[in-house]
Parts: structure tokens; sequence; C-alpha cells
């Protein structure tokens, strides 16, 4: 389904750039940016149908002009480009494995690139160029198969022209077309195809003839990562460069009152230090030097005096002021169809419970940064190159050239891979870059020429990023002398991360944000359930984490669930069983039996101390069942084993898939550790890096299986679904452990 909000995006709510305002990216410009010189020669593709745009009217939009997917370079290496950017999920292989299937070539010969911003890339339900939703597979899936079998139309057509034959008796395999005695390589055939017309009808292979998709498959990226190659946006050197990093106010929107650079200026490295806007509407000090550590040691010295301003916020004061608002009439995100209050009135039994969930920081490995090379006339950039891990290339491409008053045809964005990012990289307002642009125009602004890289600390990510939002969840569940649910009534309190954004018209209905209830409104227990949220504005940015708002609905769900199944003393499993569906649920159904099945639970005993716990949830697409075999060690949860039941339709490369899952349950698994919560007091953040703020290291980590129930159906999503059931299934085991529910995050236990 196309998203018109998303296309919005483009135009970029506050950066005043059209949604038209994408580059195009040349034949010629991908040969340089691959690296193949003389005879390399590229398939322009201009996509498939499912990538056909439309004007207001219906009409269809005549293409621009073919830009490459694929090149096949007279050796028969094949290079493909990927539309996304690789921040470790596995994509810079898994979409060139799609390709490659249906070009029926050699895998040996296969090279992979990141694309640049451009038309040609964007995500065909989209309509911008990104990486996020857990869309990558999903959507490129037929996508990079249609530009497959296309190229390989094309060069079956040149093949027959070239020995004028019927083009029926053509057949390519392994990158080799033959008919007859005749035979030629791809590279062979290569420079004939690029002349003719792309097809824009094509027939896919049956899946009985993948050789490659469903795979455990090799990176592509490994190598190069292990050698220690400059592959990430913080990697990039240029000539003469210089590094830049900025210092931002203590409190969000807070602005510069004075400043003294005395000290910094006397550093040996310091080439400047320059004044500059920082997002939200305040200002920052940026220290300019030959290298990170100069330009860190010289924003140390710096003396600066902050205006009295920005926000106050407080955590402890906004669960306080949630806690109230959750117990108010809300907003209707599910309704329910009846009296909810005299079925609660009613009932034997009430549970009544209050959640607490905090703010989260990203805190991907690889800090923020951004490096920029301009064209300089007088005092103002004509254009400008720029390198950077981007989720959002159409975005981010628009943001630039919007803060350097530039035409976007004018800014070339490189993408580049990136350490990390759930979501911390596609960011509406494209906060560091238009920081970064600031900074570069300031630079150009003082007669300065040299290209400039701005690089944030971690600490600088962690006290004045991007959070998802802090929430309260308040349930009121009654039930019958049986156990029976006859009532759920539901309130979530927690600020937009798209009320104000392009996302609005399309993600929030009836001024519910939708991200914010996916994961429960859902309701697939068929239960008596009433969703009603409140969004209160609070001065804290908010965006998207690794799964959205079901990082905090499923673990309050799947806690819930587990609570009715004691009510009623049930088997948890059981409980779940019996009221999914076996049609609407079919999914669901083989997730959590695959991963019963495969952990032993409830058939194999284990160690005293031990304890099992259950929880499944879907998202993206996806569903994902943990079981989990926990003990309580020095006060904290130790959680020894986790079996995973995973239904995500086809899998293209069974090794990244697996790792995707493993890394999203370690990445749950951070919000149960002590201390993994952004704490905030008077507008500050208390937190500054891994020491205060600490993910699990590999002592913490579990050993983790991952089975997946077979399917043909279209791939599901993989960046993000392994999260969400993790914290639950491990909280469920804690209270068999210590008959507490845990009501928060992090886990108390004390």
């Amino acid at each position: 389904m196309r998203i018109s909000g998303l296309e919005a995006l483009a135009g970029g709510s506050g950066n005043n750039v059209s949604e038209a305002a994408v580059a195009p990216l040349t034949r010629r410009s991908f040969l340089k940016l691959t690296g193949i010189a003389g005879g390399g020669l590229a398939l322009g593709m201009v996509g498939s149908a499912s990538t056909a745009r439309a004007d207001e009217g219906g009409a269809p939009i005549a293409p621009s002009a073919p830009q490459a997917f694929v090149i096949i370079a007279p050796d028969n290496t094949v290079t493909i480009a990927v539309n996304r950017l690789e921040f470790g999920q596995g994509v810079h292989t898994a979409l060139p494995m799609v390709l490659a299937d249906e070009l029926d070539v050699e895998w040996k010969n296969v090279r992979s690139v990141l694309a640049p911003a451009g038309d040609a890339y964007r995500d065909p339900g989209f309509g911008i160029q990104m990486t996020a939703a857990s869309t990558a597979i999903r959507h490129s899936f037929t996508q990079y198969r249609e530009l497959g079998a296309r190229a390989r139309a094309m060069l079956l057509t040149a093949a027959a022209k070239q020995w004028q034959v019927d083009p029926a008796s053509c057949t390519a395999a392994q990158g080799v077309v033959t008919s007859g005695t005749h035979r030629a390589t791809y590279g062979e055939l290569a420079n004939a195809a690029m002349n003719l017309p792309v097809p824009q009808a094509v027939t896919l292979k049956d899946p009985s003839q993948f050789r490659l998709i469903g795979q455990r498959m090799p990176r592509l990226d490994t190598s190069a990562k292990l050698r220690g190659d400059p592959v990430f946006g913080i990697d990039t050197r240029l000539k003469d460069m210089v590094v830049a990093v900025v210092a931002h106010p203590p409190r969000f929107g807070g602005k510069v009152k004075t400043f003294n650079a005395e000290k910094t200026r006397a550093i040996k490295g310091v080439v400047d230090v320059m004044q500059v806007p920082c997002d939200r509407g305040g200002s920052g000090v940026a220290v300019v030097a030959n290298g990170y550590w100069a330009a860190k040691q010289g924003r140390d010295a710096l003396q600066i005096e902050w205006e009295d301003a920005g926000s106050k916020v407080s955590t402890q004061a906004l669960y306080e002021e949630y806690g109230k608002l959750a117990t108010q009439p809300g907003l209707t995100a599910r309704p329910f169809e009846g009296d909810m209050q005299a079925a609660l009135a009613g009932a034997a039994r009430i549970i009544d419970a209050e959640y607490r969930l905090p703010y989260l920081a990203h805190a991907p490995m690889e800090p923020l940064n951004c490096t920029m090379q301009a064209e300089i006339s007088g005092n103002k950039a004509t254009s400008v190159k720029v390198w950077v891990g981007s989720q959002f290339q159409t975005i981010d491409q628009a943001a630039i050239a919007h803060t350097l008053s530039l035409p976007v045809e004018k800014v070339t964005l490189n993408t580049m891979m990136a350490g990390g990012g759930f979501g911390r990289r596609a960011v509406p307002t494209s906060d560091y870059l238009v920081e970064s642009a600031g900074v570069m125009r300031a630079w150009i602004t003082k007669g300065h020429t040299a290209p400039l890289k701005v690089m944030w600390s971690r600490e600088d990510d962690i006290k004045g990023g991007y959070y998802r939002p802090l929430h309260v969840h308040r349930a009121r569940i009654g039930l019958d002398a049986k156990g029976q649910v006859v009532g759920w009534q539901h309130a979530i309190v927690g600020q937009s991360i798209i009320i104000g954004t392009p996302f609005e018209g399309a993600l929030v209905k009836d001024g519910v944000d939708s991200t914010m209830t996916e994961g429960i409104v859902e309701n697939e227990y068929a239960l008596p359930l009433q969703v009603t949220a409140h969004h209160p504005k609070a001065d804290v940015a908010v965006l998207w984490w690794r799964s959205v708002g079901n990082t905090h609905t499923g673990f309050v769900k799947e806690t819930l669930i587990d609570e009715m199944a004691t009510a009623a003393k049930q088997d948890p499993v059981a409980w779940r069983m019996a009221r999914l569906d076996p049609t609407k649920h079919v999914r669901q159904r083989a997730a959590l039996q695959l991963a019963v099945d495969k952990s032993g639970y409830g058939k194999r005993k284990l160690p005293k101390g031990h304890a099992w716990g259950v929880a499944v949830h879907e998202s993206f697409g996806t569903v994902v069942a943990y079981v989990v075999d926990v003990s309580v060690v020095k006060g904290e949860a130790r959680v020894h084993n986790v079996t995973a039941g995973v239904h995500c339709n086809r899998v293209v490369n069974p090794l990244t898939a697996e790792a995707q899952i493993q890394g999203g349950c370690i990445f749950g698994l951070a919000m149960t550790r002590p201390g993994f919560a952004i704490e905030m007091e008077n507008g500050v953040v208390r937190n500054s890096n891994f020491p205060d703020y600490p993910p699990p290291r590999m002592p913490d980590v579990p050993h983790i299986d991952v089975f997946f129930v077979p399917s043909e159906d279209a791939p599901g999503g993989l960046g993000e679904p392994g999260v969400p059931p993790i914290a639950p299934a491990i909280a469920n085991a804690l209270f068999r452990l210590t008959g507490k529910r845990q009501r928060q995050t992090p886990f108390v236990l004390a």
C-alpha cells in the first residue's frame, strides 16, 4: 500500500522542499561510483510496474532517464546497486541475492554497492528512498526479482539478434547464454544488451528454480569489514578535510548567550570557532580543527554562558502526569461494542495494572557523522557532495539542499554503511544533517573552502538525541469466577512521534497516533478489549525506536496475557493456543508451537531455580515467539536460553535472517537491564554513555536458537520483529520465580 504521508516527507514539513526534488543518477555516474573503468556497462532500469508513480489526477508520471541497478563488466563481474542503507541487517547481500537469482548469474561474480540518493532507488511502496519499518526485503523482493528478470531478458534478446536465431531457442544459466552451438557470456553481450529497450513485462522464475534464495549465503560486506576497510560514514577521509564538533545546549532548545573561545583557539590544531544553529530552535558553538581530538579538546575548553531557556522536563513529573491522564477518558483507538463499565462492575475479580516505560536512546555503535565537500563561488556553495549513513536519503538530500539554499540536484548524497541506527538515522527533521549543513554554511561564510566532517560523540547523541517516548499504560481487566475475561479497559499515554510530521495524514486517525497503539489494538486473542490514547506534549524530541510502538505494547500485552492465564489456572501456552483462531492466526500458532517444540517446554525439566517464560508477538509482517529459560542471580534476571519460533514467510538468506532475530532479541533484552532508561531532571539528561546507559555485555547474552516456519509466501520484515517479545517472556518467567509482576522497564526484582 502506498502511504501518501511518507511521500510528503520529501516536502519536508519545515524544510520547504518539493516532493519531486530528487536528484537523478546517470549510468555514467553509477559506473564512476562503482569504480568500474573502461568497458564497464550499465543496464539502466526504470523500475518495475510496482514502482510506477501517478500525478494528482491519477495519470502515470513519465519515468526519469534509466538509472543503473545492474552493471555487467566485460570480465562478467555483476555489480548490483542496493537502494537501502546497510547498517547491519544484511540487505547489502540479500537484495543482490534476489536479483542475481533471477538474472541467473554465478554468485562468485556478484558485487554490491549502496546506491546514492536517486529517484530510481525509491522504496516502491513508500515512494521515497528509505530504510525503515522492516521493509527492505518486503517491499523490494518483487522489485529486484523483476530487475533481474529484465536484465536477463535483455541479454537473451541481444544474443538472439547477434546470432540471428529465434529468441525462444536461447537459454541463460550461470552467466552464460546458449543457443545450439552458440555460446556467449553476459560480459560479452552486455554492450549490445544495454542498447535495447527495457522490457516492461517479464516472466519470473518458478520458486522451485531458486538457486540462491533460501540458501545460507555469507555476507558480501564481511571481508571488507574484517580487513578494516573504510566502508562506514565515519571512515570518510578527504584531502585537506577538517573535523567539527558542536557544543550543544544542555537543555533541548537552549541558546548561546555568550561564549569565550580564547582558550580554545590556543589549542594546537584548532582552525576556527563559530556560533551555529542547532536543532529545535537552539544554538551552539562549533569548533573546527584538523582532527577529532583537537576539536574535542577545543570544545572542552570553551567558556559558554547559556540562556536560561529550553526544556524543563523531569522524568518523575511526567510519570505522575501521565498516570493521572491514564485514569481519564481519552481518544478511542479501539472501540468496545457494549458497556465496559457494566462488564467491569460485574466482574468477580479485577486486575488493575499501571505500567511505566521510560524514554530510550538508540545509542548506535557508530556515532552520528556527516562529511561534506562543497564547490564554492564567493562565500556560497554552488554544489555539495555528502557522505553519510542515511536511512532517509530522499529527505536528507532535500533538507541539506534547503539549508544550503541549493537546488536538490546540486546535492550528491553518497550512501555509506552505518554502524547501527535503530531509527536514529531516519529523522523527519534530518536534525544532525541540517546541523552539519549549518556548520558548513558558517564555515564557507567565514571564507574557508576545505571539506568538513561534523562528528557527534556518543555523549552528544545520548544527551541530546531523539528518544523513544516515555509511556504509561493502565489496564483494568475484569474476570468472572472461572477466570475468564469479561472486559479489558486499556489506556496508553505518551507523546506522539507522528503528529506534526508529514506522516500525520496517513498514520494518525481521529487524533490517535497508530504507531503508539500498534501491537495491542489488533487483539489477536479476541478478548473484549477497549483501547484509548492520550498524546500529551513535552519538550523532548521523540522518534521511532527499533520496532516502534511494539516495544512497549508487546511487553504490556504479553505480560497481561500471562496474568490472565494464571488467573484462569491454565498453562500460558495452552491459554494462548485456545484463543488464537486456527484460521485467522495460523502463523502465530505455528511460530509459538515451533518455539515450544524446539525448546522442550513442558517436557524437559529445568534446573532448580530456573523457570520458563513465553511470549508471542507479530510486527512488521512477522510473528516471533520466544520460550526462555530464566533464573535470578544476585538480584537480577539471568537469561540462560532463548528459543525463537519465527514465521516471516519466505526467508531470503537464513544466515542473516537468523542474525536479525538474535540481534533483535539482544536489543530487546537491553530494556530489562538495570539502568537502561533515559532519566531527565529539569530538562537535562542525566545519562551520558554506556556506563550509565548500559546495553547487555557479552556475559549477559543467552544462548539463542532460531527456527523458521517454512513458507513460500512473500517475505515479511526481520529487522525489528525480534525485539518486542523478549522482555515479556523474561518477565513472565520472573513471575514464576518471584511471584511478582514486572510493571516497568528496566526490571526491578527487589
